[in-house]
């Protein structure tokens, strides 16, 4: 029997993740939004693409939770981008109100699920997620740092002219410019990228990573959709097949890392269970710096988000 996997937000996230799950035929899919006619329209054409494909998955589109009830997995797009002169706490404000009412449908409609969290600022929604459902830890966390790696394992390629396929690396800390890329680990072909570049190339590449997602916007004029949603599918894959693939996820800390009821980007194991282990790695003291501050970041927006769910 083929999983059950709700994507709520049929905007250019929401779409493309569909459109990748549909293609690796990772399981029957739910398009949720809340515009008429648009997540139908979508799936439909998904559908329709299913004889090329090769696929036989089923999709629907719906502005009803009742579609999605009894899903083994749910994605959660939605969410408003910040505009021109907005706040942080504006755009928390807004945000925390959409995952409030999906996150409180999906526990209504898919009680036993679990729930990805993509909708931004990715590390404070998957702890407004969490805090809503009151599920435990390993059903509940975000996608972020497999995203950020896949553009510092990019960046590292485009620099020695070498493929993706044999760069290995991973960012830690909150999804933005908190974020910690952790160049000792990174290797290209098992060797040490410190061996193969100057710090200078290095530093230019770390700081590229943290303005990657800023780069697009600048670029296109709304954001990035086709890497995050190949982010997406890879976490779903790992999780509908129980692939148990070390990836770096938005979690839960309970004392890892010296950090606390927060959510931020480290390595897990990701399978059937969800989050199922966090692995804590060794830093130096200039990647310990940057994750103490990436934790202190993290929590302040974590105290507005307490502070607004409050009112």
């Amino acid at each position: 029997m083929r999983k059950k996997i709700t994507v709520v937000g049929a905007g250019r996230v929401g779409e493309t993740t569909a459109h990748i799950l549909a293609e690796r035929a990772l399981g029957d899919i739910v398009l949720v939004d809340i515009v008429p006619k648009m997540a139908e329209g979508k799936a439909l054409d998904l559908m329709e693409l299913r004889p090329i494909s090769g696929s036989d998955v089923e999709i629907v589109g719906t502005t009803e939770y009742e579609a999605t009830k009894g899903s083994d997995l749910v994605v959660v797009t939605s969410g408003m981008p910040r505009k021109p002169g907005e706040s942080r706490e504006d755009l928390l404000k807004k945000n925390i109100a959409i995952v409030k009412s999906v996150v409180g449908e999906v526990k209504k409609s898919s009680p036993d699920a679990l729930l990805m969290v993509v909708a931004n600022p990715l590390d404070t929604m998957t702890w407004v997620a969490r805090g809503i459902t009151g599920w435990p830890r390993n059903r509940v966390f975000g996608m972020a740092g497999v995203l950020d790696t896949s553009r510092l394992r990019t960046f590292i390629a485009m620099e020695l002219g070498c493929s993706v396929k044999d760069v290995n690396a991973f960012v830690l800390g909150g999804h933005g410019d908190e974020m910690v890329p952790v160049v000792r680990y990174a290797s290209v072909g098992a060797i040490p990228v410190e061996q193969l570049m100057p710090k200078e190339k290095i530093d230019a590449i770390v700081k590229r990573t943290r303005g990657a997602g800023g780069e697009i916007v600048k670029l296109l004029g709304f954001s990035a959709y086709f890497s995050p949603a190949a982010a997406v599918a890879d976490m779903v894959q790992s999780v509908v097949r129980d692939e148990k693939r070390i990836l770096p996820c938005s979690a839960r800390l309970e004392g890892e890392y010296g950090a606390k009821d927060i959510y931020l980007g480290v390595p897990v194991m990701l399978g059937a269970g969800g989050m199922e282990k966090i692995f804590e790695v060794e830093l130096g003291p200039e990647e310990k710096e940057m994750l103490a501050k990436s934790v202190e970041l993290c929590t302040g927006s974590i105290d507005i988000a307490r502070k607004l769910m409050a009112e």
